[in-house]
């Protein structure tokens, strides 16, 4: 599979259980061609098991944990970051 998605900034965030032990949001904002040499800036947020990204896993947050909101806050600031970084197309 090709490698369309270039993070910039990355960041893990431990997953809460029930997922097994080891697994992590890897929260990125980056690069992302969307065809023909058009790269748009993107913020992603995948699943990482044992350190290793899974490209089609769809994160899951169980309901009852923070998972969601710490993702979420990981997500605006690695944004902001971005910004700051003068990356302005975030």
């Amino acid at each position: 599979m090709p490698r369309t998605f270039y993070p910039q900034k990355s960041k893990d965030i431990e997953a809460s259980a029930p997922h097994p032990e080891g697994t992590f949001y890897k929260v990125s904002v980056g690069l992302e061609d969307w065809g023909d040499g058009e790269f748009q800036a993107v913020s992603k947020v995948q699943m990482s098991y044992d350190g290793v990204v899974s490209g089609r896993k769809s994160p899951s947050y169980p309901l009852g944990t923070e998972d969601q909101e710490r993702v979420h806050n990981c997500v605006c600031e690695l944004t902001e970051e971005y910004k700051k970084d003068g990356n302005k197309d975030a």
